[in-house]
């Protein structure tokens, strides 16, 4: 089942199904690893800005480990960029989170977070 659109990219796709895998099949993000460039850009309340697709596939564990279920409210693609809404469902509750990706050859490339940090450790996001 696809979290995101037909319409999405192939890898912001398979970014989606990593993201709501679950935790034991995310291991150590192998399969996340093909889908960021080794530069990846990201930015996010939280983390702060971070450069590379290492760093990220480590914080984004404890987001795998929490997340029940996510709905998607809004896609937006276009040739810039991907844009996401959606309400992640965490064990204490839900919370809105906002992604922006850029993407070229096949890999995320940048990708911008935005949530209300204190609301996700709240709510028990990790």
């Amino acid at each position: 089942m696809n979290v995101v659109s037909d319409d999405a990219p192939p890898e912001i796709q398979a970014y989606y199904r990593v993201l709501t895998g679950g935790i034991e099949t995310y291991g150590d993000g192998a399969e996340l690893a093909p889908l960021l460039a080794d530069d990846l850009d990201f930015e996010g309340p939280i983390a702060g800005r971070v450069t590379g697709a290492a760093l990220f596939r480590q914080g984004v564990k404890g987001f795998i480990a929490n997340v029940g279920r996510i709905d998607v409210i809004q896609e937006v693609n276009g040739p810039d960029g991907t844009a996401v809404l959606y309400d992640a469902h965490l064990p204490q509750g839900v919370v809105r989170f906002s992604e922006f990706f850029t993407c070229a050859d096949g890999r995320i490339l940048r990708l911008r977070l935005q949530y209300d940090p204190a609301d996700y450790v709240a709510k028990g996001g990790g």
